[in-house]
């Protein structure tokens, strides 16, 4: 977190994540170029300059189908979750390789044009009766567009200008983009010629990310489903035993709703919050008690344990819920208490403090 906007807030972390990333770009775009033409006749029987646009074009549907991946994949297998949390780098990249693409296509196939090269893209095909022939273009500036609103708004002023809910509801508009360079690519450069790589890379990746989102969306249903039917027996939410938290660290529960309850272990005390963080509405319960501040895992944004406040000068706020103990079942109120309420953490009994001395180890819901 900063007290002021900063284009990049740079540690060691970011700084790796995004030396793998350039390196990783540079690697596909020379092993394309200078392997690629030599195991695939598609690449062998054209010019230097396609070569080039092909290059670029499938690294920005490879990049975008892994961005996409990133959050399904981390909510099966929380080792993954390190990935997530610079994710806006990977999409800003992303737009830029994708920009790339487009420039050297613009000065390849219409710059020899009296018409102006963006004029000639769009008026050049006007097929839209005909499946061989359709003008695929459009479908790829439309994904183009929405990737550069997306990088320009990735920064966090842009988040609290337009309000979490509205700035997530634009970013959602990825899946968008990326449906429409599937239609891109498989009206234009699949019907165009038979290239097997990309053919698997855009419906091999289609398939698979359908895959993703359908096992993390049944998992977390499930559990949410489990909660939902304890809680429907009593009017407090049982959540878990005491000794599957570790020190620092939280479990996680649903309310009939389907709001997600964090309930963090800390200091012999238990403190329930909501799972949501008011920054990106990352998963808080993810997150450890760093300084005896909640930690989310996303970005590092920090609330107190008896309040649900940042401390000061910053001014996030997430909801507290009361909790208690019946033996060692921890049970949660669904209910949530007003913003900023004042609510000291639940003291574990002096006997369960010894019994649950040394947790099993924590794995995120």
């Amino acid at each position: 977190m900063s007290v002021s906007y900063k284009p990049v807030i740079w540690n060691r972390t970011k700084m790796i994540y995004d030396g793998v990333l350039l390196t990783g770009i540079a690697v596909y775009i020379l092993l394309f170029l200078k392997a690629g033409p030599m195991l695939s006749s598609a690449l062998r029987d054209v010019d230097l300059p396609t070569q080039r646009m092909r290059a670029f074009g499938s690294l920005a549907l490879l990049m975008l189908t892994i961005v996409l991946a990133i959050g399904p994949i981390s909510r099966i297998d929380t080792r993954f979750l390190p990935l997530l949390y610079n994710r806006r780098h990977f999409g800003v990249m992303t737009a830029i390789i994708a920009m790339t693409h487009a420039y050297y296509v613009l000065g390849w196939y219409f710059s020899f044009s009296p018409t102006p090269p963006l004029t000639a893209l769009l008026t050049s095909n006007t097929s839209f009766t005909s499946v061989v022939g359709f003008p695929f273009e459009l479908f790829g500036v439309f994904a183009l567009i929405i990737l550069a609103v997306l990088a320009v708004t990735s920064h966090d002023f842009w988040l609290s200008f337009l309000t979490p809910p509205l700035w997530k509801a634009i970013h959602m508009s990825v899946y968008f983009a990326y449906a429409a360079i599937i239609m891109h690519v498989a009206l234009g450069a699949l019907l165009d010629r038979r290239d097997l790589a990309l053919g698997f890379l855009a419906l091999g990746g289609l398939v698979m990310l359908c895959t993703l989102h359908l096992i993390a969306g049944r998992r977390e249903t499930s559990i949410d489903d489990a909660a939902c039917a304890e809680a429907a027996e009593e009017p407090w939410i049982v959540v878990g035993d005491l000794s599957e938290i570790a020190e620092g660290r939280a479990i996680i529960g649903a309310a009939p709703g389907g709001e997600r309850i964090a309930i963090f272990r800390s200091k012999g005390g238990l403190s329930a919050v909501s799972n949501v963080c008011s920054h990106q509405n990352g998963p808080v319960g993810e997150g450890k008690v760093v300084l005896g501040f909640i930690t989310c895992p996303w970005h590092g944004y920090q609330y107190r344990l008896e309040d649900g406040c940042s401390p000061p000068p910053f001014r996030e706020r997430i909801r507290k819920y009361r909790v208690q103990l019946k033996g060692s079942t921890v049970l949660v109120d669904p209910e949530p208490l007003p913003l900023g309420t004042k609510l000291e953490p639940f003291p574990i009994p002096g006997e369960l403090l010894a019994a649950s001395a040394t947790p099993a180890k924590q794995g995120g819901a």
